[in-house]
């Protein structure tokens, strides 16, 4: 089976924010989208920036065009946002971005009718498709090459902690404080197609395994492929899907800076003929787990000998190596927009402040995850 990539500029940049619609006056998730849609239309494919459902009627997704600079990506979806806001305020609606809400039941939630894609995904997966109560954002970043696509995801992979530990934010699932940064991490892997991708030496190697997939009627075609980290050939990108929800565009665009600097500079290692640095697929799991459950206090594992520091500490270090990148790429701001992040805390930290200063009261947590997205950190 060949899959044809698409041509894409070279570390180019798109995102999707999926956003949560709740009730100001209970705090509970909302089913507003459809009503978003029949308002503003849902967007063409291939048509960017758009506003498009989701899974639930509770969500609706902004969508930017690509773009070479990160920060013309998060104008798209700030405008998209405000787009949105014209129907949702006119209705009573607030709207708030978390990896998960704080405290709304998932068997509550409508699943978004007409789309078949998401009725075969309820069909299949039950119990555990229906509690996909999650919000993430997602980053394509352009490759010019389809022989770096793996070698540059395989490198990613090492960078995955630093990513999760930022974007921590679900701390809660239910109503109940789960110990972890990030419960969405956990609950997402559950799909069948979901999770760490494996480690593919070449593109024939994804070709052979998305045919096996689809021989034995897994998946009907490559994008029904879930992985947190995986090739998006129809857009000749990679697509990094591991973050939790963030709640500011702020944040969107720090991280979209960090995951355009990182693609860059092992595509420029590749370009110099090197081998990119790559960690046992074990080590990749621990990883993944060590910063769902502690995020920024996560102690990491850096490398394939197993050197371990604090995942905060790493990223300091990180920032320092990939300034050069990030003033090559025109996102020197917005990657510093990690340090703010690193002072300000993650989601996940700031909620469970929230929390403990009005004596467990969630709503409240819900109204300041509001305010984050309607006026940013202050």
């Amino acid at each position: 089976m060949e899959i044809e990539f698409a041509p894409s500029a070279r570390s180019s940049i798109g995102l999707e924010w999926e956003i949560a619609c709740v009730d100001p006056s209970t705090g509970e998730l909302t089913p507003a989208a459809p009503d978003v849609f029949a308002k503003l239309g849902e967007g063409a494919p291939g048509e960017f920036p758009q506003i498009t459902t989701e899974l639930l009627t509770n969500t609706v997704e902004v969508v930017s065009a690509p773009h070479p600079r990160v920060g013309a990506a998060v104008a798209d979806l700030d405008h998209m946002i405000e787009r949105v806001r014209g129907v949702t305020d006119a209705a009573g609606v607030d709207l708030m971005c978390a990896g998960t809400h704080p405290f709304s039941q998932w068997f509550q939630q409508e699943i978004t009718p007409g789309h078949e894609r998401y009725a075969t995904l309820i069909d299949r997966t039950q119990w555990w498709g229906r509690q996909m109560m999650i919000w993430g954002v997602h980053m394509h970043l352009g490759i010019e090459d389809r022989e770096k696509v793996l070698p540059i995801l395989n490198g990613m992979l090492s960078f995955y902690p630093h990513f999760q530990a930022l974007s921590a934010s679900s701390p809660y699932w239910a109503g109940e404080a789960t110990g972890y940064a990030s419960n969405r991490a956990l609950m997402f892997q559950q799909l069948p197609t979901a999770g760490l991708p494996p480690q593919l030496g070449e593109w024939a190697h994804y070709e052979e395994l998305v045919s096996d997939l689809t021989h034995v009627g897994v998946i009907e075609d490559h994008s029904e492929l879930r992985w947190d980290l995986r090739p998006s050939p129809k857009w000749g990108t990679i697509e990094l899907r591991f973050c939790d929800g963030l709640a500011t565009s702020d944040e969107v665009a720090a991280l979209g800076a960090l995951a355009q600097c990182l693609v860059e500079d092992l595509s420029t290692k590749l370009d110099a003929g090197l081998d990119l640095p790559t960690m046992q697929p074990w080590f990749v799991r621990e990883n993944k787990w060590r910063a769902a459950r502690y995020g920024m206090d996560a102690i990491i594992i850096q490398d394939s000998h197993g050197n371990e520091q604090l995942v905060t500490d790493d990223l300091l270090a990180l920032l320092d190596r990939l300034e050069p990148v990030a003033e090559r790429l025109g996102c020197l701001d917005e990657l510093m927009g990690i340090e703010t992040m690193l002072d300000r805390g993650a989601s996940y930290q700031r909620q469970l402040a929230v929390s403990g200063q009005n004596n467990g009261n969630l709503k409240a947590v819900v109204r300041s995850l509001v305010g984050e997205l309607r006026d940013g950190l202050h």
